[in-house]
């Protein structure tokens, strides 16, 4: 029976309840099928700019690094971008993306903070993003992760997250790969191709002695020192996945799956400098 009462309450009453609604609801990346290959430059800075963004953070990570959006992602006067460092989350695209060619270029600011104010610099680009988001440990997402850490720029990070209840958000790649020293997987151009369902393909020349302190560098390491600009390339061209850091193809994979997605760039308590943040057109 209809409560005679409910017609008497103005419209807007029922607002708040419904606005609550829809924010304990999760929120979904664009979904893989809704992307289109790009055919004109985009400019991942100009869409923060527009508001063409979204963010998530993960406010429990580290309570010394828990900054809100606003405060960690900043456009400067001189149109750069500025990521603090200061919180646990990423920054990703509205849109999803497939066949692109995209271009990072940054640089350290040398700031750390929190729980890793004394190790290595971390950062990372996830690409081909997908599943709800924060579905890894409230602070990442699905994706296959193109890694920007002091001694290991270029690793592949396949991020498959199991949800409460179970459920995977599946992401797949086949690398060609061999066991380090360590067991550890490191790509090998030529090696047998093997399906890599989570976890770590290290860049080429990752040094086996790698140590998670502030400042590390190995003999072949190829990003330069804090305070000057490197690249860092994805070619997405189907389902194949290159990375170039400096110029030097560092990785690779095959058989990539989703083959599109946002695209998305991190927050893991380091400070960053963007100059250069797009998606260009593969070349004909």
């Amino acid at each position: 029976m209809t409560n005679p009462l409910r017609s008497l309450l103005p419209a807007f009453a029922l607002l708040p309840v419904l606005a609550l609604a829809d924010e304990a609801k999760p929120k979904w990346f664009a979904a893989p099928e809704t992307a289109k290959p790009v055919l004109e430059k985009v400019d991942i800075i100009e869409l923060v700019k527009k508001g063409e963004v979204e963010y998530h953070i993960n406010y429990q990570a580290d309570p010394e690094a828990s900054d809100p959006p606003e405060k960690v992602f900043l456009i400067q006067e001189n149109g750069d971008l500025l990521i603090t460092g200061k919180a646990w989350g990423y920054m990703s695209t509205k849109a999803a993306y497939r066949d692109y060619h995209l271009v990072l270029e940054f640089k350290w600011t040398g700031e750390t903070w929190g729980k890793r104010v004394d190790r290595t610099r971390d950062n990372g680009l996830l690409i081909h993003s997908h599943g709800p988001h924060g579905a890894l440990g409230g602070t990442f997402c699905a994706s296959v992760e193109a890694q920007i850490i002091e001694g290991g720029m270029g690793d592949i990070l396949v991020l498959s997250p199991k949800m409460p209840d179970g459920t995977v958000y599946q992401t797949r790649v086949e690398a060609e790969f061999e066991l380090d020293r360590d067991g550890e997987k490191r790509w090998k151009k030529g090696a047998p191709r093997q399906e890599v369902l989570s976890g770590r393909i290290n860049w080429e020349k990752r040094d086996e002695d790698w140590e998670d302190k502030i400042g590390f560098r190995g003999k072949d390491d190829p990003d330069k020192e804090v305070g000057e600009w490197n690249t860092l390339e994805v070619i997405a061209k189907g389902d194949t996945l290159v990375y170039l850091f400096n110029g030097q193809v560092v990785n690779e994979a095959f058989a990539v799956s989703p083959s599109a997605g946002p695209v998305g760039i991190q927050t893991e308590a380091a400070g960053m400098l963007v100059r250069r943040y797009e998606l260009l057109p593969l070349e004909k």
